[in-house]
């Protein structure tokens, strides 16, 4: 499938996502925060995987808008704990440039199905 490379992608995310919090956990860093990225980082990919099961080119474009929105709601968590030093320079940068590639693939994505119309 054409997407599987989003898909591993996503689920990388968000499984170092989930790594990246359990660290700031145990660094009591602010639990809200926290959990405000562990909600959006996971859904990015859990949207894209529930694609693969769309009612319809629209529900599947649908579910990726949804993962675009999540994506560029993790990175302002992700810029947020970082201007309050929760997290290294090299942490924020890192999930940026996933955030960043994650956000073309999905772009590109929903660009190609809308213009197939």
């Amino acid at each position: 499938m054409a997407d599987s490379v989003l898909r591993d992608k996503s689920k990388l995310f968000a499984k170092n996502i989930v790594l990246l919090c359990r660290k700031m956990k145990s660094n009591h860093i602010e639990p809200a925060l926290i959990n405000q990225l562990l909600r959006s980082g996971t859904s990015v990919g859990a949207n894209i995987h529930e694609a693969q099961y769309a009612q319809g080119t629209k529900d599947f474009v649908s579910k990726f808008e949804i993962a675009l929105k999540e994506c560029n709601e993790s990175e302002y968590w992700l810029e947020l704990l970082y201007e309050t030093n929760s997290i290294t320079k090299q942490e924020f940068e890192h999930y940026q440039n996933d955030c960043i590639t994650l956000r073309r693939m999905l772009v590109s994505s929903v660009t190609t199905l809308k213009n197939k119309k």
